[in-house]
């Protein structure tokens, strides 16, 4: 039973991945927080299956022409650098006992902006092209940062630094959803590789629970990306926006010590978004041939 329960999980959870480009880790943290497992083994074990949904999704939007290439790079190139510095930060709170307070009140800030940032009235940007990469009004320092602000937070949150790179992208540089969510996936493989090595080295890894997961998330973020060519971009921005703040009340539900209506609220939704994502996906599938 527990065997089928990871694969679901993965599964599931990698659909999200691949519709909103976050890799994985910002919902399976917090699930395996809420059923049990440390900081550090969450952390660690969300790094070994981000890397699986982030490679599955980046294949799904390589072949829809969605990834700019030239930001993943910098982006991830500089994400790497940063997760470096952050493993010790780390350590450091696990071992004075900061780890289990920090790491939540850390998830919630950033969240709660990220949600007001997604779901702020606006047009959205639904032009096909949104984002023109030899514009020479876009700086590279500025991806530079993006990515040392997700590799710390990726190390140290153990995400793949997705649900920064995306919202970051759409509200300062122009992309479109779509790109957005594709960029931040190739970004990510970079950055969650070199973090997960790091954890790897000093720390023991249930690999067990990390295959498992990966093998559902195999199918689930090539989905989840081909679900994106279906939706308009502002509608994906605040599908994540609710994401972001049913995240958000399930870690307050946690730290009350109320854990299973956390994992219940952040449950439901999961699996709302893929009932959603496969309807839309198999009405499409259907109407050409009626």
């Amino acid at each position: 039973m527990e065997f089928l329960l990871f694969i679901l999980l993965g599964f599931s959870i990698s659909m999200l991945s691949g519709f909103f480009g976050i890799g994985g880790g910002l919902v399976l943290t917090p699930v395996l927080l809420l059923i049990g497992y440390t900081p550090i083994e969450a952390i660690s074990t969300s790094l070994l299956y981000t890397i699986g949904t982030s490679m599955a999704g980046v294949y799904a939007h390589f072949k829809m022409k969605n990834i700019q290439w030239k930001a993943a790079i910098i982006i991830g190139a500089s994400g790497v650098l940063a997760t470096q510095v952050a493993y010790p930060v780390v350590s450091w709170l696990e071992s004075n006992g900061y780890d289990s307070t920090v790491v939540p009140i850390l998830y919630l800030a950033l969240l709660s902006y990220f949600a007001y940032k997604m779901l702020k009235k606006g047009k959205g940007n639904d032009s096909a092209v949104a984002y023109d990469s030899s514009s020479n009004r876009q700086s590279f320092w500025k991806f530079i940062l993006i990515g040392i602000i997700a590799g710390f937070l990726s190390t140290t949150l153990g995400v793949g630094g997705g649900f920064i790179i995306v919202p970051l992208l759409i509200a300062y540089y122009a992309f479109s959803s779509k790109q957005a969510v594709a960029t931040s996936l190739a970004g990510v493989i970079l950055i969650v590789s070199a973090g997960f090595i790091t954890y790897a080295v000093n720390n023991p890894i249930n690999f067990k629970v990390g295959l498992l997961l990966i093998a559902g998330a195999i199918i689930g973020a090539q989905l989840g990306a081909r679900a994106t060519s279906f939706f308009k971009n502002r509608s994906i921005q605040k599908l994540l926006g609710f994401l972001y703040i049913v995240t958000v009340f399930s870690l307050i539900l946690e730290m009350a010590e109320l854990s299973t209506f956390g994992l219940v609220a952040l449950g439901s939704y999961t699996i709302f978004i893929n009932i959603f994502l496969l309807t839309r996906l198999l009405k499409k599938k259907v109407q050409p041939s009626q």
